[in-house]
């Protein structure tokens, strides 16, 4: 299982509004553009991953098991990544949730890059420059996060900016590879530097076009939205089936560490070729992902997930064949093929079992987990394999076969979720707004008010009107619908809890 594989975002959490000055599409986008690069990019898992693997390995001699369990611990801020979005959100910097956030958090993380550069190369030393690297890391990609879902609200643009953000990721993926190859043959202190560079180039963006009006006090909102969401979650089942099922499937026994001996060690692979091997990887990722889009709108979530579980457990029996250059292409390229596959079918099950009303915050623990147990299952396939001698190919059939076992706890999952296919939805808070909810009269009034289209009168006099059906008559997207739908029900929530207020 590929451990690469790194998607942290953090929704919305019906947080307090940032107070921008500049909206203007593009200066947005180069913010959202920048961010994601650095944040994504210079993490140590990503593009400092072979260069400290190569160091790890080469230079201190360190065992499978504990280079695992280095990439495990590294990440530590990562599994708690949720709560880096109450706290920003909660707790103003310099009177802003936004820019100092992220100005400091870049510095201080290019800062820690540069440190790790000239501390002693030893194992403690590193995993702790490393650690605290992540903890900038956290903050500054949380901001990001955060920062597209208000602009995409505010601007109506959630669809442009969410297809920018994963445009960006991907193209991440792809660059990863090749350079920290590259790197991983040159001096470690070379790659702390690149790494150091990617993260601080968005300061300068930042700090230009990422104008935030100062706020004057703390809001304890965040922190009561947050309670609240917790005891939601708590008490639903579906969510907690769902993490039950992600969890176990990620946390089959993997063999990424061991995979990086063996190429290394038996098959005399060059770090640079490694690096293209992911580029292989990814690229086959990215069609993955397009197969899914379009399979979940015809095929159920039952069988987008044993198809993807299925695809990918078999398709990691080809490890067995691992013998050369040629074979690694194959196999690499079909992994992350069928990897990308099962991997959004889970999260696409995740993101059906969260609370309404609780979006952000449950997705987000649900990446948590899933990254706890994706590096947790890699540090354990690692010392069976140092401890207990097992073999690459024994790492392999314990992997498939743990995964497969996966498939028996399907009947638990509810068939409600089981059996949906992708349509239209966007939680509310109260309800769905999906393309057969329905849509009240003032609403359509408001809604055709905010598209600026004309009411032609021609509507029912009586009743809703799903989204599909406007959606058909203006020939609109369903989705932009839903959003500005999903706009209108928060904004009448919050003038009626207003007026509540005022009455009290």
């Amino acid at each position: 299982m590929s451990a690469n594989k790194e998607s942290f975002d953090y929704p919305d959490l019906d947080r307090p509004r940032t107070q921008l000055e500049d909206f203007k599409y593009s200066h947005l986008a180069l913010i959202i553009i920048a961010g994601i690069f650095a944040t994504t990019l210079a993490q140590p898992q990503v593009m400092g991953k072979l260069p400290l693997q190569h160091l790890l390995k080469d230079n201190l001699h360190v065992s499978r098991e504990a280079m695992a369990r280095f990439f495990f611990l590294c990440g530590l801020a990562w599994y708690f990544k949720p709560f880096a979005g109450i706290l920003t959100d909660a707790f103003p910097l310099f009177g802003t949730r936004r820019r100092y956030y992220l100005l400091a958090s870049a510095i201080f993380a290019g800062v820690s890059w540069v440190g790790i550069m000239l501390v002693p190369k030893t194992y403690d030393a590193l995993l702790y420059g490393c650690i605290i690297i992540n903890f900038f890391m956290v903050i500054a990609s949380t901001v990001i996060g955060a920062f597209l879902v208000e602009s995409g609200q505010r601007l109506g643009a959630t669809g442009r900016l969410t297809a920018l953000r994963q445009t960006v990721s991907n193209a991440c993926q792809l660059i990863n590879g090749p350079v920290s190859g590259y790197l991983a043959g040159l001096s470690f202190g070379l790659a702390s530097g690149v790494n150091a560079a990617i993260v601080v180039s968005v300061v300068p963006i930042a700090y230009l076009f990422m104008r935030e009006k100062r706020v004057r006090e703390e809001n304890a909102e965040p922190l009561k939205n947050a309670k609240i969401q917790l005891g939601i979650i708590f008490r639903s089942p579906n969510l907690w089936f769902a993490i039950l099922f992600i969890f176990l499937f990620y946390f089959s026994p993997g063999f990424s560490t061991p995979l990086y001996y063996k190429q290394t060690d038996q098959l005399k692979f060059s770090q640079e070729f490694i690096g293209w091997l992911q580029v292989a990887s990814g690229a086959f990722g990215i069609l993955g992902a397009y197969v899914y889009s379009r399979l979940i709108k015809r095929l159920d979530m039952m069988t987008m997930i044993v198809a993807g579980i299925l695809t990918f457990a078999l398709g990691n029996l080809l490890y067995l064949m691992y013998s050369g250059a040629t074979m690694a292409w194959i196999i690499e390229s079909q992994n992350g093929f069928f990897f990308t596959l099962a991997e959004i079918a889970l999260l696409d099950l995740a993101a059906r079992a969260t609370p309404k009303g609780c979006e952000g915050l449950g997705y987000s623990l649900m990446l948590s987990a899933r990254n706890l147990a994706l590096f947790g299952a890699d540090w354990l396939g690692s010392f069976l394999a140092d401890k207990q001698k097992w073999s690459f190919e024994t790492l392999v059939f314990l992997n498939v076969g743990t995964t497969l076992v996966v498939l028996l706890l399907l009947p638990i999952l509810p068939k409600l979720l089981m059996n949906a296919k992708d349509k239209v939805m966007i939680a509310t808070g109260d309800e769905s707004v999906a393309g057969t909810a329905g849509v009240s009269q003032a609403e359509l009034r408001q809604v055709l008010e905010r598209l600026d289209i004309e009411d032609s009168g021609s509507w029912p006099a009586k009743g809703d009107i799903s989204v599909d059906a406007i959606s058909r008559a203006t020939g609109q997207d369903p989705v932009r619908i839903a959003e500005i739908l999903y706009e209108i029900r928060r904004d009448n929530e919050r003038a009626r809890r207003q007026e509540d207020n005022t009455k009290g």
